[in-house]
């Protein structure tokens, strides 16, 4: 969940002392990981779920302030845009049949945000990018009314030197389009998990979250279309990734590299090579590192290392996987979770620093590569050279996340069963949408009407009708 900040505005006080906290608190980091002060309790999983408000013409509707003041429930905040909400779920041991509580409490959580959009006459919708949204949709007048978001887009802009924002996709179609604000952010929506994990292993698990994006990204695009035009499998990821571009290393992206020893490298290269996007100043003790997270939460790597607190007050770490789109189904989503944590677990200690011996540049170049055209895409793997992605999953990749489950102890792998239908059939989110657009005559309103329809049904992508 963002952090809301009290001003919308910086003056070069505030940039001194935020720069002066944020290195203590980097320093302070560094002392308590090399200490062991960080958990290494159990690992520990929870969910964050980006969703749509459309009316019933299937077009976005700015009435998140109502629905978050009818429901008035703390695990449903805003977003960036008034057309988004954002769902979250407690975190949950990871063991057992702890995928299965959380399909459970998101789907109750989900009903009871849909019935209150139902009576303010919208509906609530899981899907990447939304096909009918246009790009007049996406300005100020649609951005959430709170001071982070303004002060975002301001400082973006400001160190662009008032600049716009260019976005250029090349897909099947292409995609050109030019923005005052950050409001293009708004149009990508995402399912987010949060893999807790002992201190001493996080630094292997971001590896091999980073190792693994590429196969799972193939296996799971549902965001196919933006503006009209059919772009990437997963276009979430050009998008978001040229919506707050801004001058410096890249805001959104892979990172520089694999982390060596610790996280806490990650945090001192934020240091190092990022001005504060937010230098709001904080009145909190050192220990509780809220400008260290601050500013970590204006740098949105795909997969991104967060600093949290237990509820003894200890200090943990834990990997936000960030490149999963949203819906199609809730099941499909908990399919896509039992993907990664398994992979990411069997990677994580194979040895080879967590990556299972793929290099960097490698794990980057997959994850674009199977951005763009999912399981259609050749992915590099040690031990098999270039892939087919469907290949890799099904053969290799698939079998180890079964493995990695069962290490952990998750006893769930009728999950990874739905993966590797949708693998077999070859009917991601995005591949569905493509076909039924097809059979539509191109109309995009058809388009969400039947997907609609079917995602109301709960069953997986793998099994929808065109």
């Amino acid at each position: 969940m963002g952090e809301e900040i009290k001003t919308t505005g910086f003056t070069p006080a505030d940039k001194a002392r935020f720069a002066s906290r944020l290195a203590q608190e980097t320093v302070l980091a560094r002392t308590l990981h090399e200490h062991g002060k960080f958990s290494r309790d159990d690992h520990m999983v929870g969910f964050e779920i980006e969703t749509w408000i459309v009316d019933h013409n299937y077009a976005p509707s700015s009435i998140n302030q109502n629905v978050l003041e009818v429901l008035d429930h703390p695990l449903v905040v805003p977003e960036l845009s008034r057309f988004n909400l954002e769902l979250n779920c407690a975190p949950f041991h990871l063991a057992g049949d702890a995928l299965t509580q959380a399909h459970e409490a998101l789907t109750r959580l989900w009903a009871t945000c849909n019935d209150v959009a139902h009576r303010l006459d919208a509906n609530l919708v899981l899907i990447g990018t939304l096909p009918t949204i246009r790009d007049s949709d996406l300005t100020l007048a649609n951005m959430s009314p709170l001071n982070r978001y303004y002060a975002l887009n301001e400082e973006v802009l400001r160190l662009r030197g008032g600049a716009p924002l260019h976005v250029n996709i090349a897909g099947r179609d292409r995609l050109a389009s030019v923005h005052q604000d950050v409001m293009l952010e708004a149009a990508t929506t995402s399912f987010q998990i949060h893999l807790k994990a002992p201190a001493d292993l996080a630094h292997l698990y971001y590896n091999a979250s980073i190792a693994a994006s590429g196969p799972i990204l193939a296996a799971c695009g549902n965001a196919p279309f933006l503006f009209g035009k059919a772009l990437w499998e997963e276009t979430r990821i050009p998008l978001f990734e040229q919506a707050v571009k801004a001058p410096g290393p890249a805001r959104v992206s892979m990172g520089s590299g694999y982390a060596t020893r610790s996280l806490i490298e990650i945090f001192e290269e934020n240091l190092r090579d990022y001005d504060a996007l937010l230098p709001m100043a904080f009145d909190d003790p050192p220990e509780a590192m809220r400008h260290l997270r601050l500013h970590n939460g204006v740098i949105w790597r795909w997969n991104r290392p967060l600093i949290g607190f237990d509820e003894s007050g200890a200090p943990h770490l834990r990997i936000e996987h960030r490149i999963l789109p949203a819906g199609p189904t809730f099941i499909d989503m908990m399919a896509n979770a039992a993907l990664y944590l398994g992979l990411a677990r069997a990677l994580a200690m194979a040895g080879d620093s967590g990556a299972g011996g793929l290099a960097f540049n490698d794990a980057k170049r997959n994850f674009y590569s199977a951005a763009r055209f999912g399981l259609d895409a050749r992915l590099d793997w040690p031990g098999e050279g270039q892939i087919a992605a469907d290949r890799l999953l099904l053969e290799r990749l698939i079998p180890d996340a079964r493995a990695g489950l069962r290490d952990l102890g998750v006893a769930e792998g009728d999950f990874l069963d739905i993966v590797e239908a949708r693998v077999r059939t070859r009917q991601t989110g995005a591949a569905w949408q493509r076909k039924a657009l097809e059979a539509r005559d191109g109309d995009l309103y058809a388009l969400m009407a039947a997907y609609c329809e079917r995602q109301r049904s709960g069953a997986p992508v793998h099994q929808w009708e065109t």
